[in-house]
Parts: C-alpha cells; sequence; structure tokens
C-alpha cells in the first residue's frame, strides 16, 4: 500500500507567470480546511513589469499568503495597507465579505525582480463563515521556528512540531514550511487528521515512494511516514481536521449552500461588497467559471 496518494499540478501561464494549482483537484477536494492551493512562479520580472492582481471579493474562507521571494502589497476593503516579503504571512479572514488587491510594489516595479510563493484558502467553519472580515500580518520573525538535524522548520499558521504559530485560526491546523539538507530524514507527526505534503523543490521520498517536484501527496489517515530528500529541498506540510461539511467554490467565494453564493455574486455585480481604498478598478464577475476549477482574477492564481 502507498504511503500516500499524489496529485499533479495543473498548469495555467498568466501572462508569463506559471501557476500550478494543487486544489481543488478530484477526488481530493480538500485536505483539513485547505480548499484551494496555488503556487506561482518563480519568475523574473522585467524593470517595469510586475503583478496586478485588481480589487476582487470573497466570502467564507481565509486566503493565506506565504512568498518564497520577491515582495507584494495587499490592499483591502478594511483600510489595510500592507507588505508582505518573504517569510511573512499575510491572513486575511474573509466572513461575509471582503474586497482586496495585490499588486506588485513600486520599488520592485521599477527595479524589476523575483516573485516566488504560495496563495492558499482556508475554508471557515460553518459556524464562522459570516464572521467580521479582518486582517492579520505576522513578520517572519515573529513565527515559530524549529531545527532537527538537516532540517529547519517554521510553523506558518496553526500548530506541529510542538510550536503554535501567532496568526488566530479558526479549526485545527497545519501549515509549516521545511527546509532540508541533502541526506536528511523527518518522521511525519499524526497529529492532525488530515495531512499532505508538497514539494517545492528537490527530490523528495515518502517511505520509498517518490514525490516529484510540485506535486502534493495526500497522506493516509494515521500514518507517520518519514520524509527523507536526496538533496537539499524545500516542503510544505498543510492539514488540519476535517471540513463539518461540503464546501461549493465559485470563483473566489466559498460556501455552504448555493443560495448563499447566489447571494454573493448578486452582491458583487451591485458593488454592495465595500471599496478598496485608493483603487478605481475591479474585477467583474465572470460568466461561468467551473466549481471544481475556480478561474484565478488575476495572476498570481487568485490572490
Amino acid at each position: 500500500m502507498e504511503p500516500a496518494t499524489l496529485l499533479r499540478p495543473h498548469l495555467r501561464d498568466l501572462g508569463g507567470l506559471v501557476v500550478r494549482r494543487l486544489l481543488p483537484a478530484h477526488p481530493t477536494r480538500n485536505v483539513g480546511p485547505f480548499v484551494f492551493f496555488d503556487h506561482f512562479g518563480p519568475v523574473d520580472f522585467a524593470p517595469g513589469e510586475g503583478i496586478d492582481v485588481r480589487p476582487h471579493p470573497h466570502i467564507g474562507l481565509a486566503t493565506v499568503t506565504y512568498l518564497f521571494a520577491g515582495a507584494l502589497m495587499h490592499r483591502d476593503s478594511l483600510g489595510t495597507v500592507q507588505r508582505i516579503e518573504p517569510g511573512d504571512v499575510n491572513w486575511m479572514t474573509a466572513g461575509r465579505g471582503i474586497v482586496h488587491s495585490e499588486r506588485t510594489d513600486a520599488p520592485e516595479r521599477v527595479r524589476g525582480g523575483p516573485v516566488h510563493g504560495l496563495q492558499t484558502w482556508v475554508a471557515l467553519p460553518a459556524a464562522d463563515a459570516e464572521s467580521p472580515p479582518g486582517f492579520t500580518h505576522v513578520p517572519a520573525a515573529r513565527l515559530p521556528r524549529f531545527a532537527e538535524t538537516g532540517v529547519r522548520g517554521v510553523v506558518v499558521a496553526g500548530h506541529g512540531f510542538g510550536h503554535t504559530a501567532p496568526v488566530r485560526t479558526f479549526s485545527d491546523t497545519l501549515y509549516v514550511a521545511l527546509e532540508l539538507d541533502a541526506g536528511a530524514r523527518l518522521r511525519v507527526p499524526d497529529e492532525h487528521a488530515e495531512r499532505a505534503v508538497y514539494v517545492v523543490s528537490g527530490d523528495v521520498l515518502i517511505d520509498d515512494m517518490p514525490v516529484p517536484e510540485h506535486h502534493l501527496a495526500v497522506l493516509a489517515p494515521g500514518a507517520r511516514p518519514t520524509l527523507s530528500v536526496r538533496t537539499a529541498a524545500r516542503v510544505m506540510l498543510v492539514g488540519g481536521a476535517p471540513l463539518d461539511g461540503e464546501r461549493i467554490i465559485w470563483w473566489n467565494f466559498v460556501a455552504a449552500s448555493r443560495e448563499r453564493v447566489e447571494r454573493a455574486k448578486d452582491d458583487w455585480r451591485a458593488q454592495r461588497f465595500g471599496r478598496v481604498p485608493g483603487e478605481t478598478e475591479f474585477i467583474p464577475l465572470p460568466d461561468a467559471p467551473t466549481v471544481a476549477q475556480p478561474p484565478p482574477p488575476g495572476p498570481p492564481g487568485a490572490l
């Protein structure tokens, strides 16, 4: 029996920026509360170029942005203006509704340069789906770190390896960044009901099963496999408690019912979500995005 089920990425080229989408997938629509997983870049922008994700809405979820390289400027309808750099965490709780944009900051746009990172969505429990929107930024220096032989880890959100991140989560959550030296080994703990391993880079095995770069390995419940690497590698662990019911994903909306999605669509058409101060653009409601593969509003993915 294989120790994990592999999910391959679905590639999208968004104007020169490659996005690898791992969730939602068939038949695995989520891992714990994680219902959306995008890996964007790495890409090097020429001077004057960059990312421009125009204002767009969300409900029923929290977006989590984590960068390996580059920088982005977050703005939202709460009035938040926050630059995010590698190793920081931007956790935006949409709740009953929020609007935000993500753009390359002015200094990076002038000189050009790399951008590389992850965008994930965490579905909120039903009891919190209509909570007030909020935003939390945690600098890299405030995130808990741990080390074992040949392994360095950062708890991005939730808890793992005896540490808990300062970001408020709404359900049991696992989100850990790992860097492993060639030849390193690490036992994956079973303290979370659902877990997956994403290989950002490197030659990685789970027990004796190779996991190619840019694939998500969904672990069997209760298993405690050994992660080993033949080259230096970067790996992310994600997961947590099972969702408290099925979720519908339509564009940037996550909800427990189609009626709630329809109300969100009507609200965005009528521009009742609020506006991002200083922004005049917005992304119109698409005609008919698919539920299984919600289309991104613009690069990189659905930031």
